[in-house]
């Protein structure tokens, strides 16, 4: 499982989530891009996810939803800004239930030594208020739980 470090300094406007992935970051950034692979690992685990629009270009847009057992949708939207192969993407992302609370996400990938990479997200809100109320929200915990589905969808593929 890996482990995840997170840096939230009070009263900044960001957080950043680090993280080793056990599989080359060639096949990370994959996993990043591809819409069949997104729903196997995007997400805490008792969420299903669906993409509904995965376009990995400057300018191209996203939307996932998630659905609880109940039913229950949470849908998450963005545009790109910059995809740069086994490097960097670089989104808005905005949960659609509080409109209007968007956040620019940088992730880089780091090749490692071993052949890990070192998964970087900087997430950068526009106030720290919003900022707080994610980290409220647990979203830090669901990252880490997304991550380690991801090392796991990496495993069995490789």
């Amino acid at each position: 499982m890996p482990k995840v470090k997170v840096t939230a300094e009070p009263g900044a406007h960001d957080f950043t989530v680090e993280c080793v992935i056990n599989a080359p970051r060639d096949r990370v950034f994959q996993a990043h891009i591809d819409p069949e692979a997104i729903p196997h690992w995007w997400g805490p685990r008792f969420l299903t996810t669906t993409v509904d629009r995965l376009e990995p270009r400057k300018g191209g847009v996203w939307r996932f939803i998630q659905r609880d057992v109940h039913g229950n949708e949470y849908a998450f939207n963005g545009v790109f800004h910059d995809c740069v192969p086994s490097e960097r993407i670089v989104r808005t992302f905005e949960f659609e239930g509080q409109p209007g609370h968007v956040l620019l996400e940088t992730l880089t990938l780091e090749e490692l030594p071993d052949g890990k990479t070192l998964l970087r997200s900087q997430s950068l809100f526009q106030s720290v208020a919003d900022r707080d109320g994610m980290l409220k929200t647990g979203a830090t915990e669901g990252g880490a739980q997304m991550w380690e589905r991801l090392e796991e969808l990496l495993a069995q593929a490789g």
